[in-house]
């Protein structure tokens, strides 16, 4: 019996592959962190870590992803899914879900980092997790939110068939500021036209609450 399946998971695109994080990744992921995630003027996070102390905030990412890996449990799940492009780790794309085996609704979130952005990719590994989602793990409904100013995660909600679902004030950097609450269903999802390929979900399924 292998005590955690998620080891073997991988999703593939036409240009990327997303895997759960591990050690080695994560070490890549980090350097991309200390890169750049975002212009300094903006904040596209709720929580904003990438404001830690940069003598810090390696440490601080690694201790998060080891927390989410440790209280993983099927009715409480958070798997980061590392981005690559060529081999190279360029992002993450989180998928969660709480008590999924009930609702069937999953959220999500995601960075790109900085060098990456323009090229199409925060769309295609959004598109990866949802189908992934929708097609091998039952959900019938996905959420996300994103800042009202956060012009690049509203346009890639928009290309994938989100709509409104409300909004919220959250304090950002002190100040008041509108968070809006996105919903996706199967039959609204406006589907990429090429063919997600995934491997190693069946042993997975128990552990995410969808056996």
């Amino acid at each position: 019996m292998d005590h955690w399946p998620l080891r073997d998971l991988v999703l593939c695109t036409p240009r990327l592959e997303l895997r759960p994080d591990d050690d080695e990744g994560l070490d890549e992921l980090v350097e991309e962190a200390y890169l750049g995630v975002h212009p300094p003027d903006e904040m596209p996070f709720l929580v904003p870590w990438t404001e830690a102390d940069p003598r810090y905030l390696g440490r601080g990412m690694l201790q998060y992803h080891w927390a989410e890996r440790a209280r993983l449990a099927p009715e409480n799940w958070s798997v980061h899914f590392l981005v690559r492009l060529d081999g190279r780790v360029v992002g993450m794309q989180s998928l969660h879900g709480v008590d999924f085996g009930v609702t069937r609704h999953v959220g999500s979130g995601s960075w790109v980092g900085l060098r990456h952005q323009g090229r199409g990719i925060g769309t295609e590994m959004r598109a990866a997790v949802l189908l992934f989602a929708f097609d091998h793990l039952g959900a019938t409904r996905a959420r996300s939110s994103a800042f009202a100013d956060n012009a690049a995660s509203q346009g890639v909600s928009r290309k994938l068939g989100y709509r409104r679902d409300g909004t919220e004030t959250v304090v950002r950097r002190g100040v008041a500021t509108e968070d809006v609450r996105l919903v996706l269903d199967p039959d609204t999802f406006v589907r990429p036209s090429w063919t997600l390929a995934v491997d190693g979900v069946e042993g997975c399924l128990g552990l995410l609450g969808s056996a």
